[in-house]
């Protein structure tokens, strides 16, 4: 069975711990941004899971070796030097760590790749999806932080140019669409409804077709970094809502929270008045926009 050529990978299911609202919180790092082409000294890998019914940490193993501990809707980026390798990811692995030695399964990875690989459902089969396809799941994930990789043919990856531009970005300040602290339809100011209404517009006219849209909420570095996430979260899903009356369609647009995770701005000091005041620029919300833009 070739590894990754295949429309579905192998993969077996064992178990794991399983981790609180707060534990999972602080496990996950920067939202997913589409990753650049490496040498072709190189291959890369995303693994990703999206949010299944499995309880736990997934364990994913490179040539039998501990790569990283995903939970749903994390992610892992990692580069190996072209050739044969393995690739396994077991949920309830303990006390056994089965992962390994049960590497059954094995490509031919390709000099200068990029794999997109999907954790799979309860049949053990993950899939190879096409970028495409992996990027607009992406969208709402989170790399995973929190266990260091001991997989010893696991490398940095080499980045050749940049990244591909996939999406287009619009940004409203939160300080626009809400009192500081706030998040809810009920607190957005005026001056937020219609700026969300002109940006829906703009949106509308810059892209004839609108296949996907992702609401990421940034906060400032004020707080925990829990209140931070749940009030990136609620102000990304307060604005969701206000797009979908303005007319976008409710299938095609997603709320996440980056929190304080991706600062413009950073080590502000002097008084909470003076802090905010520094703090602005990180109060956002983004707009991520995957469509055609108009005349194409």
């Amino acid at each position: 069975m070739t590894l990754f050529k295949s429309s579905a990978l192998a993969v077996l299911f064992g178990g794991m711990f399983s981790l609180s609202a707060v534990q999972a919180a602080e496990t996950f790092g920067r939202s997913y941004q589409p990753v650049a082409a490496v040498n072709s000294s190189q291959t890369q890998i995303v693994f990703y899971r999206d949010a299944d019914a499995h309880a736990g940490s997934a364990h994913v193993y490179v040539d039998g070796e501990f790569q990283s501990a995903l939970l749903p809707n994390g992610f892992t980026v990692f580069c190996v030097k072209p050739g044969s390798h393995s690739l396994s990811a077991y949920v309830k692995d303990a006390p056994a760590y089965a992962g390994k030695s049960a590497q059954s399964f094995r490509g031919n990875l390709e000099a200068g790749r990029t794999y997109f690989v999907k954790m799979g459902d309860e049949s053990g089969m993950p899939m190879a999806v096409t970028r495409a396809d992996a990027e607009k799941a992406l969208q709402s994930m989170r790399l995973q932080t929190h266990m260091l990789s001991r997989a010893s043919t696991v490398e940095a990856c080499d980045y050749v140019g940049e990244a591909p531009k996939q999406y287009k970005e619009y940004s409203l300040s939160s300080d626009v669409l809400f009192p500081f602290g706030k998040s809810s339809r009920n607190n957005i100011t005026r001056d937020g409804r219609a700026s969300i209404d002109t940006l829906v517009a703009q949106i509308r006219r810059e892209n004839s077709t609108i296949r996907n849209v992702q609401v990421i909420g940034h906060t400032d570095q004020i707080g925990s970094p829990q209140a931070n996430q749940r009030l990136g979260q609620q102000r990304a899903e307060t604005v969701r809502l206000l797009m979908v009356q303005a007319g976008i369609p409710a299938r095609d647009i997603t709320a996440a929270s980056a929190g304080m995770d991706e600062p413009v701005v950073a080590e502000c000091y002097g008084s909470k008045a003076e802090k905010i005041a520094c703090y602005a620029p990180n109060r956002r919300v983004t707009i991520r926009v995957d469509g055609s833009a108009s005349g194409e």
